[in-house]
């Protein structure tokens, strides 16, 4: 295990660490939920409660009731899950409809002192179903402008569709690009992890890299170690997805603690999807059975994420409190919180003065 974890600015990427101050008058629940945090793991669509389902079949003639929306939140399984996703996504159908999730997904996000979040946003489905990707975007863009105003500043990963294929791929980047000027830092691949390798996308992602934006993929999530490490060899991404994958080679977890490429770790979901009882080999499993707490006492860089949190009835305060019931410390969570800043799509100089923001703050608490 790392030894003393401290936070000097001028060495805020790398292990170990320790609080300045570990004694504070707070619980570590209360202490976690008062620091500003980064959510660098969230997926807009995600974010839909069945109440607003409700709101938005209303609003194109489908009755439905929150009873019935809530039944289809539930699933064992990561294919249960995406029919579940198609489901709820299928009643986004204008502009109007993206704007309103994009501001209930903000003030959930103010409620849980998130500061700043980079949010995917499913372009591959919306290419899919042959929707206008310029104005869905512009509405969710100008909805998460006026966050701006209460202290949440957002970003945006176009997320295409694995299972879709490189060329459908390529599509998604090139709208990244043309969008790069209004938020967009990254373009990223989610959907069936083993539906096609990651080498298929090599040409994809050195277009990106030639584009100027930041290099995201969903690996190691129901797939193995050879998944991140495909991810890494081929498509040079600079932050994986969940990545739990990782646990079962130890050369690559301490290749991941040494190159820094950080992990955005999502317990709850993994839980849900049947993710974790797929690594860990046993249907049974519970969130006590997460590797996170090894994955970081390794040195793997760390961000927690929510993931779909409407979805898997979660929120990033709680997947904070499941990494107490995992057994980490208090001190390391608000480590990983940090973490949440450093591995951020940003330029250095907007990295570093959230830091300072969240180092003044954690001062202030006694951490």
């Amino acid at each position: 295990m790392p030894g003393a974890r401290s936070f000097p600015e001028d060495d805020w990427r790398r292990g170990p660490h320790v609080l300045h101050n570990p004694m504070t008058a707070l619980n570590p629940h209360a202490a976690l939920r008062a620091l500003p945090k980064a959510e660098l793991h969230l997926h807009l669509e995600g974010t839909i409660e069945p109440a607003t389902v409700v709101e938005l079949a209303a609003s194109h003639g489908v009755k439905l009731t929150e009873r019935e929306a809530l039944a289809r939140y539930s699933y064992t399984d990561f294919r249960g899950f995406l029919d579940a996703f198609k489901w709820v996504t299928s009643f986004l159908r204008e502009p109007a409809d993206f704007a309103l999730i994009t501001r209930r997904m903000s003030e959930k996000l103010i409620s849980q002192n998130v500061v700043y979040a980079e949010v995917f946003v499913a372009v591959g489905i919306l290419l899919y179903r042959r929707q206008d990707v310029d104005a869905m975007f512009r509405a969710i863009s100008d909805a998460g402008d006026e966050a701006r105003k209460n202290g949440l500043h957002l970003r945006w990963i176009f997320d295409a569709t694995r299972q879709f294929g490189p060329d459908a791929a390529m599509e998604v980047a090139r709208w990244a690009a043309r969008l790069k000027d209004h938020g967009v830092v990254a373009f990223g691949i989610g959907g069936e992890e083993l539906s096609i390798p990651a080498s298929a996308f090599r040409a994809v992602y050195e277009d990106v890299a030639a584009q100027g934006l930041h290099r995201h993929i969903h690996a190691g999530e129901v797939g193995g170690p050879q998944s991140v490490r495909d991810a890494i060899n081929f498509l040079e991404v600079e932050r994986i997805g969940h990545g739990i994958g990782v646990m079962h080679d130890p050369a690559l977890m301490d290749s991941l603690a040494a190159s820094q490429i950080p992990l955005e770790v999502c317990p709850s979901s993994n839980l849900f999807t049947g993710a974790l009882a797929r690594q860990r080999k046993n249907p049974s499993a519970r969130i006590e059975d997460h590797p996170l707490r090894e994955l970081y006492r390794r040195g793997l860089m760390i961000s927690l994420g929510s993931d779909d949190p409407a979805m898997f009835h979660t929120s990033l305060d709680a997947e904070y409190d499941a990494g107490l019931r995992m057994g980490l410390t208090l001190n390391e969570l608000v480590h990983i919180a940090a973490w949440g800043f450093v591995a951020a799509f940003l330029p250095s100089e907007e990295k570093a003065a959230l830091l300072r923001a969240f180092h003044s703050k954690r001062e202030a608490l006694g951490l």
